[in-house]
């Protein structure tokens, strides 16, 4: 029996005048928890990219983008977010409600607490302190549609058991990310830029992975959840490093530098959080 997780999320009303990212079923951003921004998208050679600020924290938003639940299997750099095993398609995950999305704000502890995800070096990361290292610097969701209640059971086919019925006899994903369902769709999404300066090319700085990193509130509850088929039926795959590693690579070219910066409408007025000390 696997244990699925209902996720509290924000409900999304359907006439939302929001721009909408690519992909059929779900949503996938990744979001700076410190500013509330989304993390830029960058495309390269065929893979999406978003550069990170170390020591910042970071979540992984999904927006359910139909009005049925959705289960997403959820994992960074090769580990799942949940369970803390390396991450397969037929694991546990989050359910999330129809038009409603949720961020996914850490590795999940219990049901009501979370170690938040956090910018680090790879040797710091969570995957490579217990022993994995080899898939850092990768965050992947893979999104289940549920089976209708009223579907019937093909004639010869044992009804499965367990919550997420059958779950212990689905195929693991290939190693190097091949071979899926041609139903599959490999989605990511667009989003603001991020703020940072960048080394030069010839010196990159060390590899980005995500830490294990303080505690924090996050409730769910547990549910059942029957998938509709046996693969995703779509997968969101985005790489991330630092941003002077990016640049390194080539993702990031330096022209794309003068729209880093998150414009101000207000720039004349200094922010203030809260209420001033009165004049002496």
């Amino acid at each position: 029996m696997i244990r699925i997780l209902l996720a509290i999320g924000l409900t999304v009303a359907s006439t939302c005048c929001a721009a909408r990212g690519p992909g059929k079923v779900g949503e996938v951003t990744l979001i700076d928890r410190s500013t509330g921004f989304e993390l830029a998208l960058y495309r390269y050679r065929g893979e999406y990219w978003v550069a990170g600020k170390p020591g910042a924290r970071y979540g992984i938003e999904i927006h359910n983008r139909l009005g049925e639940r959705l289960l997403a299997v959820t994992s960074v750099d090769g580990v799942n977010v949940l369970s803390g095993e390396t991450a397969a398609w037929n694991q546990t995950g989050y359910v999330i409600a129809g038009n409603e999305r949720y961020q996914i704000a850490g590795w999940r502890k219990s049901n009501t607490d979370v170690a938040a995800f956090t910018f680090t070096s790879l040797p710091n990361s969570y995957a490579a302190l217990t022993g994995r290292p080899g898939n850092v610097g990768v965050i992947g969701v893979a999104i289940f549609r549920e089976q209708a209640p009223e579907q019937s059971v093909a004639p010869g086919v044992r009804p499965s058991e367990g919550p997420i019925g059958g779950a212990r006899d689905l195929p693991s994903p290939p190693a190097d990310g091949q071979g899926a369902s041609p139903d599959r769709d490999e989605v990511t999404v667009t989003g603001s830029r991020i703020m940072g300066s960048a080394r030069s090319a010839a010196n990159p700085a060390a590899k980005l992975g995500t830490g294990h990193g303080e505690r924090e509130y996050s409730y769910v509850v547990n549910t059942e959840f029957t998938r509709l088929q046996p693969e995703p039926n779509e997968v969101v795959r985005i790489h991330y490093d630092s941003l002077e590693n990016l640049m390194a690579m080539g993702v990031i070219q330096a022209a794309d530098l003068h729209m880093l910066s998150h414009p101000n409408p207000f720039p004349g007025s200094a922010r203030r959080e809260y209420v001033p000390d009165p004049p002496r």
